[in-house]
C-alpha cells in the first residue's frame, strides 16, 4: 500500500526540520582580534545576551557558513553556546601536534628601559551589567569598595603584542581558553594579596592569574612587585578628581570632556589627552565600563603623576559620553 503526503503538509515539515549548524566543518581555534557581536543568527542579527568576543581570546571553532565564508561558527560561554562571528573579527588557527592553540613567541622584557604601558581601570558596576554571572558581580553591593572606586583590570606593557613573555605553551593555551583557575597560584605577600582583593574584585574569578601570565610576565619583575606597582597606580587614580567625578555622578551621564578635564586637574595639563574611554550598551543605556590610561616610565618610578604626560597622546577618545552605573542590575 502506498501513502502520499499532501503538498500542504510538506512545507511545515521542511520548515520545522533542524537547520545545519555549519555548512563546512572546521577544526582548531578562532582567536578574536577585536570585540565583535556573536550572533545566534547573523542574518537576523539576533544576539541573546548581547554577547561579544574578547580580544585575544581563543574559542573552539565549529565551522564556517560557506566555502567563501563571511562568518565562523564558534563555541562560547553563553546561551546558546554556538555563535556566529564575522571572519574579519579574528583568525583561524590550526592546533599544534599537542592539540593546543599556538602561542606567541616570548618577547624581551622592558624592565630595564623606559617603556610604554596602559593602565586599564574598570568601573565595576558598569562592567557587571555585561557580566552578571561572574562571582565578583553577583557578590557586589553598595558598601563594597568597588561600588564607588575604580577597579584594577590590568597593567599592560606595550606594544600590544608584548604578551606571554617566556610562558610555556601549555599555560598560554589554558589562559587563552579562559581556564584561569588552572593557572599557577601566584607568590604574593599577605599584604599584596589583601590589597589586591580590594582593588581587583575580578581576582574572585582568577583575573589576577590571567593578568600576570599574559601581561605581568613582560613587566620585568616578580608577580608581587608587578601587583604592588599596579595597586599604587590605582591608589593615585582613586584619590583623584577623576574618581570623585564618577562617585558624584553615579546614576547620571557624564561626558568625555568632563573626564578629560578631571585628568588634567589631577595629573597635569594634557593628561586627559592620554586616555581612552570604553562603553557598553545595556538596553537603551550606554554605560562607561573602563578607562585605558597611557603611561611612560620604568617599573621603578612608574607613577600616574609623572608617567601620563610623558606618554603618547591617544588618537581616539573612544566613548564620547556614558552613564556611571550604580551597583545592581538595572
Amino acid at each position: 500500500m502506498k501513502f502520499f503526503l499532501k503538498s500542504s503538509l510538506i512545507l511545515p515539515i521542511l520548515l520545522s526540520a533542524p537547520q545545519v549548524a555549519a555548512q563546512i566543518p572546521l577544526s582548531g581555534y578562532f582567536i578574536a582580534r577585536a570585540e565583535c557581536p556573536a550572533y545566534q543568527s547573523f542574518r537576523r542579527e539576533t544576539n541573546p545576551g548581547n554577547i561579544t568576543t574578547e580580544i585575544d581570546r581563543a574559542y573552539d571553532l565549529i565551522g564556517k557558513n560557506k566555502e567563501e565564508a563571511s562568518h565562523y561558527l564558534i563555541k562560547m560561554k553563553a546561551t546558546p553556546q554556538r555563535r556566529w562571528v564575522a571572519i574579519g573579527c579574528g583568525e583561524h588557527v590550526v592546533p599544534a601536534a599537542t592539540g593546543q592553540p599556538p602561542s606567541p613567541e616570548p618577547t624581551p622584557s622592558p624592565a630595564t628601559e623606559t617603556a610604554n604601558y596602559v593602565l586599564a581601570a574598570s568601573w565595576q558596576a558598569g562592567f557587571c551589567e555585561t557580566k552578571p554571572g561572574k562571582k565578583e558581580c553577583s557578590s557586589q553591593h553598595e558598601d563594597r569598595f568597588d561600588a564607588t572606586h575604580f577597579s584594577l583590570h590590568g597593567l599592560w606593557p606595550q606594544p600590544r603584542g608584548n604578551v606571554y613573555c617566556n610562558v610555556a605553551p601549555a599555560l598560554v593555551a589554558k589562559d587563552e581558553r579562559s581556564h584561569w583557575e588552572d593557572l599557577p597560584n601566584l607568590e604574593l605577600t599577605e599584604t599584596t594579596r589583601d590589597r589586591l582583593t580590594r582593588v581587583m574584585p575580578g581576582s574572585q574569578s582568577y583575573l589576577h592569574r590571567h593578568e600576570w601570565i599574559k601581561h605581568g610576565t613582560c613587566y620585568g619583575t616578580a608577580a608581587d612587585e608587578y601587583f604592588q606597582d599596579s595597586i599604587r597606580l590605582m591608589d593615585e587614580l582613586n584619590a583623584s578628581s577623576v574618581r570623585q567625578l564618577f562617585a558624584d555622578n553615579i546614576g547620571r551621564e557624564i561626558s568625555a570632556a568632563q573626564i578629560r578635564t578631571a585628568f588634567d586637574h589631577s595629573f597635569g595639563n594634557g593628561a586627559g589627552d592620554r586616555i581612552n574611554i570604553s562603553c557598553k550598551k545595556d538596553g537603551n543605556r550606554k554605560l562607561i565600563t573602563e578607562i585605558l590610561i597611557n603611561l611612560k616610565g620604568t617599573p621603578d618610578d612608574l607613577t600616574l603623576s609623572d608617567a601620563i604626560v610623558k606618554a603618547p597622546r591617544e588618537s581616539d577618545i573612544g566613548c564620547g559620553k556614558g552613564i556611571v552605573d550604580r551597583v545592581g542590575l538595572q
